[in-house]
């Protein structure tokens, strides 16, 4: 009789091995993992180069999404602007943050969760000494070239369309170039004045480098939002975030983010 048993429990062995194993696989299957790039360069907005754990306001949010969505394992990693958006087309990346606006153009080519995961406080940046304080002000002035169908360029437009006697030039450009450089060309006279949202680290900037280079108050707020890859596996996806990123704003988890990385209460401008 113990040998039948023994035989018994040798052959039972392998087939609770097996069992052990497939649950096991099943369970690492229903956890999908998200590919997610990051502005690299826009603290405290969010900073993190290749190789690097992403730091910041979106990292924390994105974060504390993925606490919610157990479903999910969210990959971050730090990317330039253009790459980015060039990633999210391709699918190299399931999702993007980067102080991005809901428009159009993006609506069409990207999914958009309804719920913005922070806001935008758009500024002018200039000399200190300057007279610059408000869009008006800038009738007449040289300002820095602005990412074509961007956020800043739809705003200029939308402004000059609404004040049609108040003429102001603006120039849009592809070149890329790096905020903090564009503040510099500010400092040193090359332009008059500097258009962008303030969650970017601009004001890092200017304390670390000791620019005498001044802000306005916000000339416009913007809701930002989460752009993801476009596809039907995706849906699911947009609908997790979106439904995660509402229960953050309701529960206080926003305004906690907010306060700790830009000192102020950003998400009270969430419409």
């Amino acid at each position: 009789m113990p040998a039948i048993k023994t035989t018994l429990r040798r052959l039972a062995a392998p087939g609770i091995i097996a069992l052990a194993l497939i649950s096991g696989n099943s369970f690492a299957d229903a956890v999908r993992t998200i590919k997610i790039a990051t502005a690299a360069e826009s603290k405290p907005l969010s900073w993190g180069a290749i190789g690097h754990e992403p730091e910041g306001y979106e990292p924390d949010v994105l974060k504390a999404i993925n606490a919610k969505l157990p479903q999910y394992k969210f990959v971050m990693e730090g990317a330039a602007d253009i790459a980015q958006e060039t990633g999210l087309v391709t699918g190299k990346y399931d999702m993007a943050t980067g102080g991005y606006y809901k428009a159009p153009a993006r609506s069409k080519q990207f999914l958009i969760p309804d719920a913005p995961i922070g806001a935008s406080l758009m500024k002018i940046y200039s000399r200190s000494d300057s007279n610059i304080n408000g869009m008006k002000d800038l009738v007449g002035k040289n300002i820095v070239p602005v990412t074509a169908g961007g956020g800043v360029y739809k705003f200029v437009t939308q402004w000059q369309q609404d004040n049609p006697n108040d003429k102001i030039t603006i120039k849009a450009s592809s070149a890329g170039v790096p905020y903090p450089d564009r503040l510099k060309e500010v400092q040193n006279g090359k332009y008059d004045a500097l258009i962008l949202p303030s969650n970017l680290g601009e004001q890092t900037v200017i304390d670390n480098q000791k620019l005498a280079i001044k802000a306005s108050e916000p000339v416009v707020i913007n809701n930002t939002y989460v752009l993801i890859h476009r596809s039907a596996e995706n849906q699911a996806l947009n609908d997790d975030v979106n439904k995660a990123l509402k229960e953050l704003k309701d529960d206080g988890t926003l305004d906690k983010l907010a306060q700790k990385w830009f000192g102020e209460d950003v998400s009270k401008y969430m419409k």
